[in-house]
This record gives structure tokens, sequence and C-alpha cells, in this order.
């Protein structure tokens, strides 16, 4: 079981490399992808990753991606585009509750609606922050707020943690896990701060991303155990099957999906 996990963690930080160095078209449709399996992972929890109301979430996050795309092309205000294909998905959705009723429940409506802005928008921003002035160097937050958090936080519950921090939720977290997985992240912050500074001359403000490594590492936790809830409400130990040793996309992207739009407006913010 080590060896898969291991090996499949190689096998992510191999793609991940590749993926967000080149950027571009190949960063985005990767994300598409992962989006994509995400939401059918989610779906599945509520039964619906085959039937109308998740058809109707898949072609919204096409639809989402394909503006996303075309950004810079597209005529008159660019947020009104984003808001109408919101609106269009809420109508559509509603649409299938109402004239498929009763087949499906409100819940059902309500995760194909909440699917395309908890995984689609969320992890869009990772493609976002790579768009951005330096987004080679900052891009790389995203991961190292959230999994240097996760093994801070690890190993400083390990070592010292005894206050519960959700005792029902995730009863092997612990408060001075939490508190040391956000330290550890402000520090990996700082540290790859001074790291692509020396060797990329990336010019990137310390404090900035000390501060940037803290949020991002808090509120990568919070992802964590967000991703915890559902699957707990739910009864299920992991969403998908998709990667040995790890689950699937959400299993192993939970933390990822709210630090990515953290870390692209402290960016913009901060730097």
């Amino acid at each position: 079981m080590f060896r898969t996990r291991l090996l499949s963690g190689i096998l992510l930080m191999v793609i991940a490399l590749v993926t967000l160095i080149r950027g571009g078209n190949l960063l985005f449709f990767v994300l598409l992808i992962i989006s994509l399996i995400g939401m059918t992972e989610l779906y599945k929890v509520f039964g619906i990753e085959k039937k109308p109301p998740g058809m109707i979430g898949y072609i919204a996050a096409a639809a989402y991606y394909a503006l996303l795309y075309f950004e810079q092309q597209l005529p008159g205000d660019k947020m009104t585009w984003f808001m109408m294909l919101f609106m269009a998905f809420l109508i559509c959705e509603m649409a299938a509750l109402v004239f498929a009723y009763p087949k499906y429940n409100t819940q059902q409506i309500f995760a194909a609606f909440f699917g395309l802005f908890y995984v689609t928008v969320m992890l869009s921003y990772i493609y976002q922050t790579r768009l951005l002035e330096g987004g080679i160097f900052t891009v790389w937050l995203v991961f190292v707020c959230s999994w240097g958090c996760d093994t801070c936080a690890y190993c400083v519950g390990m070592l010292i943690g005894k206050h519960k921090m959700a005792p029902v939720l995730s009863p092997k977290k612990s408060v001075e896990g939490g508190i040391g997985g956000i330290l550890g992240a402000e520090l990996i912050g700082v540290l790859y701060a001074l790291a692509i500074n020396h060797w990329g001359n990336a010019g990137a403000d310390i404090l900035s991303y000390a501060i940037i490594g803290a949020v991002g590492g808090a509120i990568s936790q919070i992802g964590d155990l967000a991703a915890s809830a559902i699957k707990r409400y739910h009864n299920i130990k992991d969403y998908g099957k998709l990667i040995p040793g790890h689950g699937g996309i959400l299993d192993r992207f939970d933390s990822v999906i709210f630090t990515a739009p953290i870390i692209y407006y402290l960016a913009v913010f901060l730097q």
C-alpha cells in the first residue's frame, strides 16, 4: 500500500511539474479534465453523475472553461458573460427539477449547482494564477501551501498533538497540528521565496510569501475538513479510485481546491 501510494505521488508530482512549468494550453486542458473528473466524483455521491442534472453540470463546466479561454476576446464586460452562464446554469437545473418532478430532489439539484463552483471554478484559479505576471513561480504556492501544510500538520500533530480540532469529523487532527501546519506553510513560503530569488531571479517579496503561506495553509485545512465532512455525511471513504493509494481527484485535491483562489487573490493584492 505504501509503495503504491508513493509511486502514485511521484507520478502526480511529475505531471504537476510538466503542466505547471509548461502552462498555457497544456495546463488549461489538464485542469479541464481534472475538473470534469472531480465533478463526476462529487455527482456520484448524490447519484446524478449520469443523469440530466449532472449532464447539465458538465456542459456548464465546459462552457465556463471556454469563456475563461476566450476571456480576452469577449466583447463588453467580461463578468457579464460569466454571470449569464451561471444564471443559465441555475435555470436549466431548476428546469430539470420541475419537468422531471418528483424524479430528482432539491439536494441533488443544489449539489449539481454547487459542484460547478466547488470543483470547476475554484480549480480554474490554478490556471489563472499561472497567467499572472511571475505566475510560473506564484502558481507553485497553491501546492506548497496545501501539501506543505498537510505534511507539517501531520508531523507536529504526531509529536505534540493533544487537543482535537474536530473530534467528531476528523479525530486524528489536533489544534497543535493545525497551528504547526500554518507555521510550517509560512516557513516553507519564506524558503520558497528565497530559493526562487536565488536561483530564478524572481524578485519575490519574502514577507508577502510568508503571509500567503500562512493564510493558504489555514484555508487548506478548511478545504480538507470540508471534503471530509461531505464524505462523512454520505458514509463514503473515498470519492474515487483514480489515483491508487490516494483515492480520487477530490481526495487528493481537497485542500488545493480551497487554496487556489486564495493564492490568486493574495498574489494580486500583495504583489
